[in-house]
This record gives structure tokens, sequence and C-alpha cells, in this order.
């Protein structure tokens, strides 16, 4: 494996949501010397999509990804609001040169219990969405999410599920691989031998505690929980992953409570965790 250092991490703006604006964000990153920033959306909007792109550009900063697309089944059956929504994010990621858009699909409509109808209206509006983001050279990475959240957020739970619907659409979509949504999962190595390097859009961490205190937003610095993430990272770097490791922390008793500066000099201490 490469010897990482703070040039090869990525700052996913979440892992500071409550404490910084995305300006402040990008300024984070040169002092601490991280190499990379993976916007959200709400971040990228308030800042301004070609301000935020220049002073990415300014700053030197890799863009490792834009977060997120998808919400499929938002509305129940597939509607043009949120296929048009998803092509506002196609081209905010193309704006500020992210190297993948990152797809929460949505999870099951309200009132219905029928998963495999909700992933067939997320395979046609991913199917929709690459068509447009081919045109604007955009690449699209499913997020495939723990079960816990296959109700509410994300009903493509497995890595391999995600690569049966990129087997179906073809060129320009992979997936990102989260290993807070992916450790659990005993087909992990053979679906990330599956996947290779060319769809393997993005590379995220954090951990998991144990015990957690809330599934969402109790996930911890690399090295506090129990994922071995340096084996994730081989594996991943075994199929020729080279890209920037973004840093996904959503912490509400924590890491959000912290001032955004001991965050990041945390996310470099926590380097040989990774």
């Amino acid at each position: 494996m490469r010897t990482l250092t703070a040039a090869d991490l990525s700052l996913n703006t979440a892992t500071v949501s409550k404490q910084w604006s995305l300006e402040e964000c990008i300024e984070g990153c040169k002092r601490h010397g991280i190499g990379g920033i993976s916007p959200w959306r709400d971040k990228l909007q308030e800042c301004g999509v070609d301000r935020a792109a220049r002073l990415i550009r300014e700053a030197g900063l890799g863009v490792s990804g834009l977060c997120r697309g998808g919400w499929y089944t938002a509305e129940g059956a597939l509607t043009q609001k949120v296929i048009d929504d998803n092509k506002r994010a196609v081209d905010e990621a193309a704006a500020i040169g992210a190297e993948t858009l990152v797809m929460v699909v949505g999870g099951l409509p309200q009132g219905s219990k029928d998963l495999v109808s909700a992933r067939e209206v997320v395979t046609e509006g991913l199917a929709k969405t690459l068509d447009y983001a081919r045109t604007q050279g955009v690449k699209v990475g499913i997020e495939p999410l723990h079960p816990m959240y296959a109700a509410d957020r994300a009903c493509v739970n497995t890595t391999g599920q995600a690569l049966d619907i990129c087997d179906r659409l073809g060129d320009g979509i992979g997936v990102a691989l989260d290993v807070y949504h992916i450790w659990w999962d005993p087909e992990i190595a053979a679906q990330i031998k599956r996947a290779g390097k060319e769809r393997i859009h993005a590379f995220h961490v954090c951990d998991w505690m144990n015990p957690t205190q809330d599934l969402l937003t109790d996930r911890g610095m690399m090295g506090e929980g129990v994922i071995d993430i340096p084996t994730f990272r081989q594996m991943v770097e075994a199929e020729g992953f080279d890209g920037l490791v973004e840093v996904e922390i959503f912490s509400a008793e924590n890491w959000w409570k912290k001032p955004a500066d001991d965050v990041l000099a945390a996310m470099v201490k926590a380097l040989p965790a990774i």
C-alpha cells in the first residue's frame, strides 16, 4: 500500500458541517495540508457554484466527489422534478471538477414495502442521470448504504447490488465505497475485485463505534472504532484505486461539537489508522 500523507486526504464537508461554511472548509484544508475536498450540495449552493469552483481551484485542492445526487424514490414514481434536480447535480459536479457525483439513491416510497420495485425506479433514474452525465464528462458513483437505511435512505445496500446496476447501465457509472456501510459485508472482497479500478470512483472512511449511540450520527474518527480500515484500503488499492481518501464523519455528540481545526488536525493524526 502507498504511504498516506495529509495531501492524500479529502475533507467531506459533512465532517465539519455544523462548524464551517464551504469557504472555511477550503481555507482549513489549506492550513492543514489536506489535498482535497468533497462538498455537500447545500454548502456548495450557499457559497455559489462558480465562486466555489474558483476558490477550490485557487487553493489547489482536488475534488474527490460531490454529495449528493439520487433520491429517485422521494416522490414515489420517478418524477421530472427529481430528474431535473439530478441534472443540476451533474452540472454542479462538472463545474467544480468532481471525480464523481455520489448517489444516495433513495429508500422505499411512502407507504410501500416493495424493495424490488424501488430498486427498479432507482435504476431507471440512474439511467436518465447517466445519459446526461456522459454528455458533461461526469462520472456517477452509487454509494451502497448499510441495510439499516434500506427504508429511508437507500434501497441499494450492498456493493454487489450496486454493481449489478452498473452492469446494466454501462460505462461512466461505478461505486463510491464508504467503509461505514460496507465493512460488515461477507462478499465485499469479491465485490471490490469485481468493481476493479474503473468502477471504484471514491473511497470514504470513518469508523463504527461499539457501542454506537446513533446509527446515523455517531460515527468515529478513524481508529476509534471496530472497522479494519487498512484492510479495505489495501483491497481498493490492489485494484488500482489511487485517488483521494475521503473522510466523512457524522458525529452529533463528539466531532460536530469540537472546533473544526481540531477535527482536521485529528484527521491528519489518524493517518496511521487508514
